[in-house]
């Protein structure tokens, strides 16, 4: 099994920056591909960001290319989404998950999810 643990949403004003921390404990060797997703009021969960095992290749969302940066570090079971230039339609819960899947243009989350932070940017 894997677990997720999410940290760093919270309140910010449009154009501001927070970085969001994803720790996964037990078995982590099969995290492989892990990113991030969002929902946000009464819409459906969207792919943000995801990242390879490596770090070495990532894709993200059309809507936050150039504003935000996945990354992670694999000594600490870790995984960030640095979110810069906020804008209000950027609130959401954001979600981490692990063993991401690609099928067909679009990114799926993987059987692994954490507890959701939520984000919100005031107008």
């Amino acid at each position: 099994q894997v677990q997720l643990v999410e940290s760093g949403g919270g309140l910010v004003q449009t154009g501001g920056s927070l970085r969001l921390s994803c720790a996964a404990s037990g078995r982590t060797f099969s995290t492989n591909t892990m990113g991030w997703f969002r929902q946000a009021p009464g819409q459906e969960r969207e792919f943000v960001a995801a990242i390879s095992w490596g770090g070495g290749s990532t894709w993200y969302a059309d809507s936050v290319k150039g504003r935000f940066t996945i990354s992670r570090d694999n000594a600490k079971n870790t995984q960030y989404l640095q979110m810069n230039n906020l804008k209000p339609e950027d609130t959401a819960v954001y979600y981490c998950s692990a063993d991401l899947r690609w099928s067909g243009d679009n990114w799926y989350g993987g059987a692994y999810w954490g507890q959701g932070t939520q984000v919100t940017v005031s107008s």
